[in-house]
């Protein structure tokens, strides 16, 4: 069977910036995301992140409006329509300004309107205001998968098509503890570092983490044993986990774990996970 048949679907990725930016994925790779959509050849149709713009503070910290004014540009380089949305000030009665740039409205209409074109939404947040939203989508014949990181609506997850952590994306989210030029292999490569979950434990002091090997457009064929899976799977053993996680506890799809992929004693056997770290649970 041929399974590298492009796909006619029309895709649309709509970014709730400020959430992901604040729960767990700052710094993510808007480039990384675009390819991740795209990745079963899909046309990409609409292309739009959200974020808010502090125009006091933008005039008192220049700084902060060269930070501003780059990360959109990066933003507008790879494709992205950004629309952002002004800071309103208050006062809360305590001596103190309350900020805030609500975008939930504006990401619901434009994605009512715009979805009419779209046979796939790809909704990057966590915040479950958006569940009737993802209803709706749905009622009108769309695929919705939701992508987050950290503090991600259990409602959400649970009403979308399809939800996808951005640490098990590889390369979506920059490692933070490795220093420039530290990452000399591939993900997914011997001797890279790579995000994954344990989704097998035997209870007998060892068990196993699959993670992602490359993007593909069988992302979920889950299976490491097909040859066609862009999944692979890891040997940890107990001691090897970071302090902290209780091994009865283990398989656990919500604890997601970084580490290093090592080869074992025999060069046959399953490779291995060391310096293993959480990076969310």
């Amino acid at each position: 069977m041929n399974h590298n048949v492009q796909s006619s679907a029309r895709v649309g990725v709509f970014v709730d910036s400020n959430n992901i930016r604040m729960n767990g994925g700052y710094g993510m790779r808007y480039d990384v995301l675009r390819e991740y959509a795209v990745r079963d050849g899909s046309e990409l149709v609409r292309c739009n992140a959200y974020l808010s713009f502090d125009r006091v503070r933008a005039e008192e910290d220049d700084m902060y409006r060269r930070g501003q004014a780059n990360y959109t540009d990066n933003l507008r380089d790879f494709g992205y329509k950004v629309i952002q949305k002004k800071v309103r000030r208050y006062d809360n009665g305590d001596d103190r300004t309350v900020t805030k740039a609500d975008l939930d409205v504006e990401i619901t209409v434009d994605l009512l309107r715009q979805s009419k074109n779209l046979d796939r939404v790809i909704l990057a947040t966590g915040n479950g205001d958006f569940v009737h939203l993802v209803r709706a989508l749905q009622d009108e014949g769309k695929r919705v998968e939701v992508l987050g990181f950290d503090n991600v609506s259990g409602d959400l997850r649970r009403e979308c098509d399809q939800f996808v952590s951005g640490f098990l994306i590889p390369n979506l989210l920059p490692f933070r503890d490795r220093e420039k030029g530290a990452d000399e292999e591939e993900w997914g490569e011997l001797g890279s570092r790579v995000r994954g979950v344990c989704y097998s434990h035997t209870g007998r002091g060892y068990g196993f983490i699959r993670y992602m090997k490359k993007i593909s457009q069988k992302c979920w064929s889950t299976n490491t044993r097909d040859e066609e899976s862009p999944y692979g799977s890891a040997f940890v053993h107990d001691s090897s986990l970071p302090e902290g996680i209780d091994a009865r506890r283990l398989p656990s799809r919500s604890t997601v774990f970084e580490f290093d992929l090592a080869s074992g004693e025999d060069p046959e056997d399953t490779w291995q996970a060391h310096n293993v770290t959480v990076a969310a649970r």
